[in-house]
């Protein structure tokens, strides 16, 4: 779950970006601790409600927003997906690159947050944001880059924890009114997108990692028409 490429050209194969870093110093930091604490965060393997929801379509391009340590970008490049991987953490793309490697996959790497990344408008048959990490602004920046980013005839498919976004603020310092949530990139869509799935269902889950707690999922998937 992280929050958000270098403006350069596509890296190419598994091979990273520079440190061309494009974001918050200090949000590209918070997340590096949190992934050097562990030597794995997540489990390694991609996310149930990206294979359920991907099953159906056609392979094309992809952007993974907040990739974190990649399972779910090497998933879909074995799938025959032209996969661009979007990440603030440095650390992460590291791990995530190493994986690709390993599977023999390519992918570009992009080292930047969401709304900072310059991303081509329109380009993605598939944006998916599995649990990010979005911050809230008042211009709603986030949900307007996720929604910027597909294609016409393209999907968006963005996935959270339910319950977090009616959760107290904890003394972590976790407050849900810092995040962006699936329906207030729902109130955003017009006529030119069509909903296809917006509900609560129970989560399938890999097994271990971070978050392997959360048992419900809120799925959004919506389709741009024009």
């Amino acid at each position: 779950m992280t929050d958000n490429i270098a403006a350069g050209p596509p890296a190419s194969d598994t091979s990273l970006p520079g440190d061309g870093y494009v974001g918050d110093p200090a949000v590209r930091a918070e997340w590096d601790n949190r992934y050097a604490d562990r030597q794995q965060l997540w489990s390694g393997r991609p996310n149930g409600a990206l294979v359920a929801e991907v099953a159906g379509l056609t392979p094309g391009r992809v952007l993974d927003v907040g990739c974190g340590e990649g399972a779910d970008a090497v998933w879909l490049a074995r799938g025959g997906w032209e996969v661009t991987a979007l990440e603030v953490s440095g650390v992460a793309l590291e791990r995530a690159a190493g994986h690709a490697r390993d599977a023999g996959v390519a992918v570009r790497w992009v080292h930047a947050a969401l709304t900072e990344a310059a991303l081509p408008p329109a380009s993605f048959d598939l944006v998916s944001a599995q649990y990010p990490a979005l911050l809230r602004t008042a211009d709603a920046a986030a949900e307007r880059a996720l929604l910027a980013a597909v294609a016409p005839g393209g999907v968006l498919l963005l996935v959270h924890h339910a319950g977090m976004d009616t959760q107290q603020a904890h003394d972590s310092g976790f407050d849900p009114t810092d995040y962006v949530w699936p329906s207030m990139v729902a109130a955003l869509l017009t006529d030119d997108w069509k909903v296809e799935v917006n509900e609560q269902r129970p989560r399938v889950a890999p097994d271990g990692g971070a978050g392997a707690h959360h048992t419900d999922d809120l799925v959004l998937r919506a389709r741009r028409l024009r």
